[in-house]
C-alpha cells in the first residue's frame, strides 16, 4: 500500500513538473495575448476618460500621444535599469510631475480637477488591494499545544 501511494505521488509530482515547462511558442503566444489585453485596457481607459471628463477628440489624441510617449520612456528606462533604486524613484517622480503638467495643459481646469480626483481614488484603491494581499500572505500563527 505504501509503495502504491509513493508511486502515485511521484507520478503526480512528475506530471506537475512537466506541466510547468513551456515552449518558446507558448511564451510568445502568452506575451502576444497579454499585449492585446493591455491594448484593450488602454483603449477602455481612454474611452472612460473621454466620457468621464467630457474630452474632445483633440484632447483624446493628445492624451493617447502622451501615453505612448510615456510608455516608450518607461520601456527605455526599464532596458537600462542598472542604476540604484533611489535615483529611479526620483526619476519617476519627475516624469509623473511632467505628466501632470502636460495633462494640465491639455485639460480644462474642471477636467484636470476631476482627473486628479479619479487618479487619487484609484491610488487609494490600489493601496487597499496591496494591503489586502499582504494581509493574505502573512503566515497564520498556530499555537503549540500546551505541555502539561
Amino acid at each position: 500500500m505504501k509503495k502504491l501511494v509513493l508511486a502515485i505521488a511521484f507520478i503526480g509530482m512528475g506530471s506537475f513538473a512537466m506541466a510547468q515547462q513551456t515552449t518558446p511558442q507558448e511564451k510568445q503566444a502568452t506575451r502576444a495575448e497579454m499585449q492585446q489585453k493591455m491594448q484593450q485596457k488602454e483603449q477602455e481607459h481612454l474611452e472612460k476618460m473621454q466620457k468621464d471628463l467630457n474630452l474632445n477628440q483633440t484632447q483624446v489624441a493628445q492624451i493617447k500621444d502622451l501615453h505612448a510617449k510615456r510608455r516608450a520612456e518607461m520601456m527605455a528606462s526599464f532596458e537600462k535599469s542598472k542604476g540604484n533604486r533611489q535615483a529611479k524613484m526620483e526619476q519617476m517622480k519627475a516624469k509623473r510631475a511632467q505628466m501632470d503638467a502636460d495633462m494640465k495643459n491639455i485639460l480644462t481646469p474642471e477636467q484636470y480637477t476631476k482627473w486628479q480626483a479619479d487618479r487619487q481614488a484609484k491610488m487609494e484603491q490600489r493601496k487597499a488591494m496591496m494591503k489586502d494581499k499582504k494581509m493574505m500572505k502573512k503566515p497564520m500563527h498556530t499555537m503549540a499545544p500546551a505541555a502539561n
